[in-house]
């Protein structure tokens, strides 16, 4: 656990960067990936984000509850660590290719529809 604050958030930005494509801030980052982070680590990630600006003053800095900010960016990081990219884009495609099955067969459910209605069946 030798990391700094600075250090865990630094690693959480590049993450979010790689693994989210959500860049810029730390809390820019967490708004543009909110849809896509569960609930608990968006708080924990908005905790970082608002210790943030204080890490660099030095008498403000004593103000910071340090281990409960490492507790916090080590959840946010254990998180990022285990999304799997190929599975989410599995998924999208899998999500796709359903969405276009049920397009088709209600096309051609609707053209069975039309043609019985016309008699031609």
């Amino acid at each position: 656990m030798g990391h700094s604050i600075a250090e865990e958030v630094a690693e959480i930005r590049d993450l979010l960067k790689t693994r989210e494509y959500a860049s810029g801030e730390l809390s820019d980052a967490l708004k543009k990936a909110r849809r896509r982070l569960p609930r608990r680590v968006y708080k924990q990630g908005m905790l970082l984000a608002k210790a943030e600006p204080l890490m660099d003053h030095p008498k403000l800095r004593l103000t910071l509850d340090e281990p409960a900010l490492l507790k916090s960016a080590g959840e946010v990081l254990d998180y990022l660590k285990s999304i799997d990219l190929a599975d989410r884009r599995k998924g999208r495609v899998l999500t796709i290719l359903g969405s276009l099955a049920f397009s088709l067969l209600v096309v051609l459910g609707l053209a069975i529809a039309v043609m019985r209605w016309r008699g031609l069946i």
